[in-house]
């Protein structure tokens, strides 16, 4: 019998346990993830520079430290950034958490320097932004990189195996629930453990299972939008004066023709495109590193869908269109600017014309009309016209690559009530993977939050 069980070790499980053990040093407290030790989360593809392999389980999404914190470590430090934990607790409160869970990364090496804090700089990067119709929001972030992630929670890890018990390369099955309390969980090798509350942040990759189980469970769960796009990536000195000063300018866009949301996501200045692997699919994503540059930078365009009754499955339709770029390629397809413009697929020989040189370059040259559909590439193209009045040099025919798909699918959001916790007692949810958040920063303060309420009622 534990005090806590925590099922996933990413940022919200993490902080989770370091707020119980603030109040309670002496808690039993179970972390059970089904990932890797972060010290074995290496990422062949990666490694050599190439596409996805498919491994069984992704290093890259799980494991100890999660995907977010461990892909390239960005610590947003706006409340409103990331996800819908300020419904639960308000902006203010939401606010207090996350500058908590800076605090906490700076007592274990993370950098001193926020970008985005300078308000005069700031204020006329928005300006400029206004004028080519872009709204560029606020966002302070302390960037680790992948790099310094990786040191910073092998510290996290080593410091709370000296008082609790972690599990790695242990999944959860089912919740264990009797008359409406949660008793504990049944891993899928046939143990069954005990607690006295049961904290599930499996992240990401634990969506589809917690969406089964907690439907087995009768808990409502609301749908979240899924957001669709490509990777983009450009020659750096085109970016370098924004991201010198704001790092990951965070610009939204309402498209003239559909009227559709269209943001940027993810921006990585001379950092590196990459791949996933999410349930059978290869997806396209970014990051960049502390101590290492490349001549690149990249980001993401996402056009973001919101279906209505009586379609309800959006993860699922992201899912078909990213398998579609798998069915044509080998995972991943890159095409010039020009070329998706003019309607002809991009080949080696075309590509190797450009200035860029891909930091992706196993990715199929081919022609993305084939897997997006009209309506988000019409949106796509239309952003990237916004962003060179406002960037020189984005919209470049010959020197602008984009890969796709990118996809990111936001689990559906569980239904908690004020302190986290789900309809079935002392059942809480946090984290990524049950749809509350969809960032390093409020999973992270989600955890330490309901790690607070999980405390009191072990005083109680």
């Amino acid at each position: 019998m534990h005090d806590v069980i925590i099922v996933g070790g990413g940022p919200a499980g993490i902080f989770c346990a370091l707020s119980v053990l603030e109040k309670h040093s002496d808690a039993s407290i179970l972390i059970l993830e089904k990932g890797r030790d972060i010290r074995d989360r290496t990422c062949p593809a990666r490694r050599l520079n190439k596409l996805c392999v498919r491994c069984g389980v992704c290093n890259v999404y799980s494991g100890w430290g999660g995907a977010g914190a461990f892909s390239d470590g960005k610590i947003t430090l706006d409340p409103d950034i990331g996800g819908w934990l300020p419904e639960i607790l308000s902006s203010e409160k939401t606010r207090q958490y996350i500058k908590r869970v800076d605090d906490i990364f700076l007592s274990y090496g993370a950098p001193e320097k926020v970008y985005g804090e300078d308000e005069d700089s700031f204020e006329e990067w928005r300006r400029r932004a206004s004028l080519a119709g872009l709204k560029l929001q606020r966002n302070p972030v302390r960037h680790m990189g992948s790099d310094l992630s990786f040191k910073i929670l092998s510290r996290m890890k080593d410091d709370l195996e000296k008082s609790i018990e972690v599990r790695v390369m242990t999944e959860v099955e089912s919740f264990i629930v009797e008359n409406g309390v949660a008793k504990g969980v049944k891993t899928k090798n046939g143990e069954n453990m005990f607690g006295r509350f049961i904290v599930v942040a499996p992240g990401r990759s634990g969506a589809g299972w917690l969406r089964k189980e907690f439907t087995r469970l009768n808990i409502p769960m609301k749908r979240n939008p899924v957001d669709l796009g490509v990777r983009v990536e450009v020659p750096a000195e085109i970016m370098d004066d924004i991201t010198r000063d704001l790092y990951e300018p965070k610009l939204k866009y309402v498209s003239k023709r559909f009227d559709d949301n269209v943001r940027t996501f993810c921006v990585n200045p001379h950092g590196e495109v990459l791949t996933e692997f999410y349930e059978d699919i290869v997806t396209v994503n970014g990051h960049s590193y502390n101590s290492y540059r490349t001549d690149n930078t990249n980001f993401a365009v996402l056009v973001s869908t919101d279906f209505t009754e009586p379609f309800k499955e959006p993860i699922e339709y992201g899912m078909s269109i990213a398998k579609l770029a798998n069915l044509i390629s080998n995972g991943v397809v890159v095409q010039r600017l020009g070329d998706l413009l003019q309607g002809r697929r991009s080949t080696h020989e075309r590509l190797s014309r450009s200035l860029i040189t891909p930091t992706l370059p196993d990715a199929t040259p081919g022609d993305l009309s084939f897997i997006l559909p009209y309506r988000i590439l019409s949106n796509i193209v239309e952003m990237l016209r916004a962003l060179d009045t406002f960037i020189p040099g984005v919209f470049s025919k010959h020197d602008t690559l984009l890969y796709g798909v990118e996809a990111k699918f936001y689990s559906s959001r569980v239904e908690v009530d004020e302190h986290g916790e789900t309809p079935v007692k002392n059942l809480f949810a946090v984290g990524d993977g049950a749809g509350i958040t969809r960032g390093l920063s409020q999973a992270a303060a989600s955890g330490l939050y309901v790690g607070h309420v999980v405390s009191e009622r072990l005083k109680a």
